[in-house]
C-alpha cells in the first residue's frame, strides 16, 4: 500500500471521527440543557406487587435526567430498607414515597414479626402492665403467678418465664402507628408526647418464639395471672433468677409461717384418718 495514501486515509479516519466525538458532544450538551443533568435514582428492577416487602433484590440505580425525576424519589436502596409498597410498581418505574409505607396498622401486622417468631396477645390491666405505660416497641419481661397445689398459699410461685419480650402492638397500636419524637426537634415539642395518650388497650401483644407462645398459653389457660415489667431497650442482660413463693416474702419470718402450715397439715391428717394433706 502507498505510504501517502494510507497516511491520508489516516488523516480522513482522524478528522472523521473528531467530526462525529464534536457531534455528539454538542448532542449531550443540548441534551443536559434541554432535560439537565443525569443523576442516580432508585427503580424497580421487577415488577412489585401492592404490600410486597421491598428488598434490595427488587430495586436497582439508574441515571435518570432532571427532568423525569419523579417528585419523592429515592437516591440510594438503603433508604427503602423495610419498607413495603402502597401501590403496584412496575418494572423500571422510579420508587417514589407516595408508593412506599411502612409497617403497620394498614400493612398488616404480620410484617413486622421476625422470621421463626409469633404473635401472642395477652390481657391486661393497669396494674398487670406498668399503668399502661406499655408502649409498641418496648421490650418487657413476662412474670407469671403459679399455682401448682390447688390453691395452697405455700406452694404458690412467682416466677419470671420470659426475659427481653418485644412489644408489637398495644391494643390496636403497632409500632409504626404511633408518633415517634423526632430528636431535631426542640426539648419543649419532645416533651409534649404524653405516654398516658396511649393507655386505652386491655390487650399487649409480644413476639415470641413458637416454644414460648406454648409457655404462655398453658399458664393462661392454667389460670395463672401474667404480669409485664419494663425494661430498658438496651438493657441485654438475661438475669438467672429463682421463682419466689411466700417463705421467700417472708424472709426471718418464715419459720412462723412453717409452723403454722405444719400445725394446718397435722390437723388435717388427724381429720383424715392420714390420708389427707397430700
Amino acid at each position: 500500500m502507498n505510504s501517502r495514501a494510507f497516511t491520508l486515509s489516516l488523516v480522513i479516519a482522524g478528522i472523521a471521527m473528531f467530526m462525529v466525538y464534536s457531534f455528539l458532544e454538542g448532542r449531550e450538551a443540548q441534551f443536559v440543557e434541554e432535560y439537565g443533568n443525569p443523576s442516580p435514582l432508585v427503580v424497580a428492577k421487577v415488577d412489585i406487587k401492592e404490600l410486597e416487602l421491598i428488598d434490595d433484590r427488587k430495586l436497582k440505580i439508574e441515571n435518570i435526567p432532571k427532568k423525569f425525576q419523579m417528585p419523592g424519589h429515592f437516591k440510594k436502596i438503603e433508604e427503602l430498607y423495610n419498607t413495603i409498597a402502597a401501590t403496584p410498581i412496575k418494572a423500571g418505574e422510579q420508587i417514589t414515597r407516595p408508593r412506599i409505607t411502612y409497617p403497620g396498622a394498614q400493612s398488616g401486622l404480620s410484617r413486622q414479626i421476625a422470621v421463626g417468631k409469633r404473635a401472642l396477645s395477652v390481657r391486661v390491666e393497669e396494674t398487670t402492665a406498668v399503668s399502661k405505660l406499655i408502649k409498641p416497641g418496648d421490650r418487657v419481661d413476662v412474670l407469671a403467678t403459679i399455682d401448682y397445689a390447688g390453691g395452697k398459699k405455700e406452694r404458690i410461685k412467682v416466677k419470671t418465664v420470659l426475659q427481653d419480650v418485644l412489644v408489637l402492638s398495644t391494643g390496636l397500636y403497632v409500632t409504626n402507628s404511633i408518633p415517634i419524637v423526632n430528636l431535631q426537634t426542640s426539648e419543649t415539642e419532645s416533651r409534649e408526647m404524653k405516654l398516658n395518650k396511649y393507655v386505652n388497650f386491655n390487650s399487649v401483644t409480644l413476639e415470641l418464639d413458637p416454644y414460648e407462645v406454648q409457655k404462655m398459653i398453658f399458664i393462661i389457660s392454667s389460670g395463672g395471672g401474667i404480669h409485664l415489667t419494663l425494661r430498658n431497650n438496651d438493657d441485654k442482660t438475661m438475669e438467672r433468677i429463682t421463682g419466689t413463693r411466700l417463705y421467700d416474702v417472708l424472709g426471718e419470718d418464715a419459720a412462723e409461717a412453717k409452723a403454722y402450715f405444719a400445725d394446718q397439715l397435722a390437723k388435717d391428717r388427724a381429720r383424715t384418718g392420714g390420708q389427707g394433706g397430700r
